[in-house]
């Protein structure tokens, strides 16, 4: 099949604390939630609007860390309110039969963007070669 996009981490249902509209772009957000994915500076990610459904594309830089934020900056603060649940997702381009080798972890929030889990998702294959899928709760993080 050659190479595809696949989901290497996400945050899912973290609550936006911020929009800064004058800042030169980007979503600002925790390095300490960021380390437990394994999701890096500069690093572009998908962000969907669990409320108003925007979709965009953008760059993480890291904020304080422990400060639980998750701030859209510049263009990308017209698409979020504070307090707007958002989905964000890191990728990778990999060669399909690296497809049971991933892992990506993702965490889930409790509304004050305290982690509530870290998950990851599971593919494996069957004797007869069928793809079965797994969310499965990470252990230690």
């Amino acid at each position: 099949m050659g190479v595809q996009k696949f989901i290497r981490a996400k945050l899912h249902g973290i609550r936006v604390t911020d929009a800064n509209l004058n800042y030169h772009g980007s979503i600002t957000l925790d390095p300490e939630q960021c380390k437990l994915v394994g999701i890096m500076p500069l690093e572009f990610v998908d962000v969907w609007n669990k409320n108003g459904g925007a979709r965009i594309s953008t760059y993480v830089i890291f904020g304080p860390a422990g400060s639980k934020c998750c701030v859209l900056n510049g263009a990308a603060a017209r698409t979020c309110q504070v307090g707007d649940e958002v989905i964000l997702v890191a990728s990778e381009y990999s060669d399909s039969s690296n497809l049971l080798k991933l892992k990506p972890k993702i965490i889930t929030y409790k509304d004050n963007n305290e982690v509530d889990e870290v998950l990851y998702y599971d593919v494996d294959q069957d004797s007869k070669g069928d793809m079965k899928f797994e969310i499965k709760k990470c252990l230690s993080f």
